[in-house]
């Protein structure tokens, strides 16, 4: 039989209609974005985008291009993971980018060490009371700053009505202030080891499997490890499930028992903690930190969820699409490395890419309405 029977009204259920899971597309959009460029690769320079064409190295596929990728992705995409939630739930938040910068110089300066070869440190913050801390010390303190900046924006959003963009908005630049004013503007250097080896470490074996192996890749396994997490507890938990509703009804959510505002300040206090670990491992793996850190994070990571198929009008979306967003959006800029366009062509694209994906959610949006 084609079609089953409903049992209400007469109404049929047509197997054939039934939509492919949205993020099987975006996973066939990868795809075909590394096919596109392995194809224009080989016709217009004559190399392989994706494997290795070197005699001298073992691995199939393109080692370096490959770390290089997932490297680029995995900072901004900590971020996304917050973004998204905060986007499902039927917010915006344009303050994770200047979140990171402010965390970073707070987390920074209470990460030093009192001596670099032999003298004082020449970018000593505070006395030597902050000095060689432990490593957890400017951890909990960087991840509070992320807790402070999360709480004034769900406040504000849940309890005074202000609209999320304006919220945050304001946070973007108060933050970014902040960044600047801590240290006069100048950089922080100079960490302990500890603190340095955060995203600085070696993990290779499992990741080896005969084919490619990485080497120093923290980062990616924090964003990995997040996302696991956040998707099992969007999908499977409470909060998930508050957060859907309330993305897709907020008044529908208030008469059915759930508690919008507390939520909401959840939601925004996760994913500024979530900036706030970003800005952690930042700074960590460049061993600086610096007021400008974190610019444009939280436009990449909004573009991430919407090329990841988060609707931004709320109540859809998925982590494991934004990772795969993530990937396009760092096989894209890759892309363009690779074939030696100029870093200006690749702006231009990003906002070519994010345009295109809300005219497609919003299509797709009228498309389920007509059905």
């Amino acid at each position: 039989m084609a079609q089953a029977a409903q049992g209400l009204g007469g109404l049929k259920y047509d197997p054939s209609k039934r939509a492919r899971a949205p993020e099987l597309n975006i996973f066939l959009a990868l795809v075909g974005i590394v096919v596109m460029f392995e194809l224009l690769g080989r016709l217009i320079i004559g190399d392989s985008f994706l494997f290795n064409t070197r005699d001298n190295v073992d691995t199939i596929f393109n080692n370096q291009r490959l770390t290089i990728i997932i490297l680029q992705v995995s900072t901004v995409g900590i971020i996304a993971i917050g973004v998204t939630q905060v986007i499902i739930a039927g917010g915006i938040d344009l303050s994770s980018g200047s979140v990171v910068g402010a965390t970073a110089m707070v987390a920074m300066s209470f990460a030093q060490t009192a001596l670099v070869n032999g003298n004082p440190n020449p970018k000593a913050i505070f006395g030597d009371w902050a000095m060689d801390l432990p490593v957890l010390v400017p951890i909990v303190v960087g991840l509070g700053v992320g807790l402070i900046a999360g709480l004034i924006n769900g406040l504000l959003i849940a309890y005074t009505k202000i609209p999320p963009f304006i919220a945050t908005l304001g946070m973007m630049v108060t933050a970014r202030g902040f960044a600047r004013w801590w240290s006069t503007g100048n950089p922080i250097s100079f960490p302990t080891q500890s603190y340095a080896n955060l995203a600085n470490g070696d993990f290779v074996g499992w990741l080896t499997f005969g084919l490619f192996s990485w080497k120093g890749i923290n980062p990616v396994l924090i964003f990995v490890g997040l996302a696991i997490l956040f998707h099992l507890i969007m999908r499977y938990t409470k909060y998930g499930k508050h957060s859907y509703a309330i993305g897709s009804n907020e008044a529908a959510a208030r008469m059915s028992g759930i508690n919008v505002d507390r939520h909401k300040v959840l939601v925004y206090v996760i994913a500024a903690m979530l900036a706030a670990l970003a800005a952690i491992v930042v700074s960590s793996k460049n061993v600086t930190a610096q007021a400008a850190m974190g610019v444009m994070y939280e436009l990449d990571a909004i573009a991430m969820a919407v090329i990841g198929g988060v609707a931004l009008s709320g109540g859809r979306g998925s982590i494991l699409g934004t990772v795969l967003g993530a990937l396009i959006f760092g096989v894209i800029i890759s892309g363009f490395t690779f074939l030696k366009l100029d870093a200006y062509y690749q702006e231009m694209v990003k906002g070519v890419i994010i345009v295109a994906a809300v005219v497609l959610d919003q299509w797709r949006q009228r498309s389920r309405a007509k059905g």
